[in-house]
């Protein structure tokens, strides 16, 4: 029995100093861009990493994930796309992921939950999504629409007549995301001023967590309305019209000098323990944040500012301690 434990108690020791140690999958080459981040060879990672949250940062994960496969990792990616308030709860409350995918910056009671399980969340600036305003490609007479006009859309008109009286007296029937959702909360923000009443009191409301499902209400429906990432429009473009906000179109130069009324940033956030007790997780972020560029160009989405990558970089070297 004796000999047992110690040999239990080497086998942990052992483990303890290895977690301690460096990186093993540290390549000797780096294709990150600034030159902060080790080169990362996904055929030395192994093991699980379990991600959920915002269904505006899915896309991004799922092309990051897809590449790290490619490129030699044998493990498993789970990205689970349920929103970023139930992404913060499965991260911060129950503890179930190690990363939490986000359309919204965490908050400070999310940030106190997670502190009770023993995490402290880090977080990771990815880049800026352009939240896209669309109508059916049969709605003729939407094209641009101020804040304020916005409000009575999702909120008080019945009519689109009631915004416009040259449009048309024909109900208004609005899509849009659930409220578990960073991109319902976003919107919520800056065209309601954080009151969400008069968005869920509407009339013809349907909500869903799910885009497609979004996507698939208006594209046939010249008198509906939804709004969700801009991705999503990208993806449905043939299908769409994506209205203009303000007299500004979503493009990268209106992103990138924040004329764009409705630009908002995405964020992936874990915790220095995660990344330390569990390589595969700390590779794949320093992956992520080494192909990030890419990622966003084939979604859709637009670049961090430059200083926001970098200090991005910096929190994932202070939290592996000089692993590498």
């Amino acid at each position: 029995m004796k000999k047992t434990l110690l040999i239990a108690a080497l086998v942990l020791l052992a483990g303890s100093a290895f977690a301690q140690g460096k990186f093993t999958w540290i390549s000797k080459t780096s294709d990150d861009p600034d030159k902060m981040l080790p080169g990362v060879n996904p055929a030395l990672v192994n093991g699980t990493i379990v991600t959920a949250g915002s269904s505006t940062v899915f896309p991004v994960s799922e092309v990051i994930a897809t590449m790290f496969k490619e490129d030699g990792f044998t493990g498993q990616v789970t990205i689970d796309s349920i929103g970023s308030g139930a992404g913060f709860e499965r991260f911060t409350k129950t503890g179930e992921t190690d990363i939490s995918n986000a359309s919204v910056p965490i908050k400070q009671s999310q940030i106190d939950a997670a502190k009770a399980i023993g995490r402290t969340p880090l977080e990771f600036r990815l880049g800026t999504d352009a939240l896209a305003v669309v109508v059916s490609k049969s709605n003729t007479f939407a094209k641009d629409m101020s804040k304020a006009e916005l409000a009575q859309a999702f909120g008080t008109a019945t009519y689109w007549s009631d915004i416009r009286t040259s449009w048309p007296r024909r109900e208004i029937k609005r899509f849009i995301p659930g409220t578990d959702s960073g991109t319902f909360s976003y919107f919520v923000e800056e065209i309601f001023a954080k009151k969400a009443e008069p968005l869920l009191k509407a009339s013809n409301l349907q909500l869903s967590e799910d885009d497609h499902v979004l996507v698939r209400g208006v594209e046939g429906d010249p008198y509906a309305i939804s709004f969700f990432g801009f991705a999503y429009y990208q993806e449905n473009a043939s299908k769409l019209n994506i209205l203009s906000i303000n007299g500004v179109d979503a493009n990268a130069r209106n992103v990138d000098n924040s004329t764009y009324p409705l630009a908002r940033p995405i964020f992936i956030y874990s915790d220095a323990k995660i990344m330390n007790d569990k390589p595969q997780v700390a590779a794949f972020i320093a992956y992520y944040l080494t192909y990030v560029g890419e990622a966003l160009k084939d979604v859709g989405y637009f670049p961090a500012p430059a200083a926001d990558l970098k200090k991005a970089k910096q929190n994932w070297l202070d939290a592996v301690k000089g692993r590498y």
